[in-house]
């Protein structure tokens, strides 16, 4: 954690997003509300049965840590997507902020998928037999051509994470978890 006070490295800050992501869900569970429209898609025997909250259970004070939790994760995101905009890396000797690479990397990925399944298909000829001979299709792509695309692309994708990763290590944000 950097020196400062009030400031944490943005990958503690992605860390910490994550973190209330699975709180705010864990809480909105705790919800009757939550729990009806669960119910709903459930077939069962005892519809008469009523749920009551348990000792040491309390819906308000739940609903309240939830909007506590929710305002920091804005609060937190805002700051996360401000560091997106403001700091670049360079890509194919190109500067990009943040955000874009994050988006191109997403982008990257699908391609990765994408050439995946076309290097698969291209692998091989059809073979069909028909009327006592072979009738060959060749594939519509060059194997060698899908071969290198998905290759450049996985390096791609390589270069953006490590580059990603690393400023996330070395930017430091104004944002501290108050509790």
């Amino acid at each position: 954690m950097p020196n400062n006070k009030n400031k944490i490295y943005l990958y503690e800050a992605l860390e910490l997003r994550s973190e209330y992501d699975a709180r705010i869900k864990n809480l909105k569970d705790l919800l009757p509300e939550a729990k009806e429209n669960r119910d709903k898609f459930y077939f069962r025997r005892d519809d008469e049965v009523k749920l009551r909250p348990a000792s040491g259970f309390s819906v308000d004070e739940v609903r309240d840590e939830l909007n506590i939790i929710e305002f920091k994760k804005r609060k937190l995101n805002n700051t996360i997507q401000q560091v997106n905009f403001n700091h670049h890396i360079v890509i194919n000797d190109q500067e990009i902020n943040l955000a874009e690479a994050l988006e191109l990397r997403k982008s990257v990925n699908v391609q990765i998928g994408e050439l995946s399944a076309q290097l698969v298909s291209s692998a091989y000829e059809r073979v069909i037999y028909k009327e006592g001979r072979d009738i060959v299709e060749s594939p519509n792509i060059e194997f060698s051509k899908t071969m290198n695309a998905l290759e450049n692309k996985r390096l791609l994708f390589r270069d953006l994470n490590r580059k990603l990763r690393a400023i996330s290590y070395s930017i430091s944000i104004d944002f501290i978890d108050e509790k």
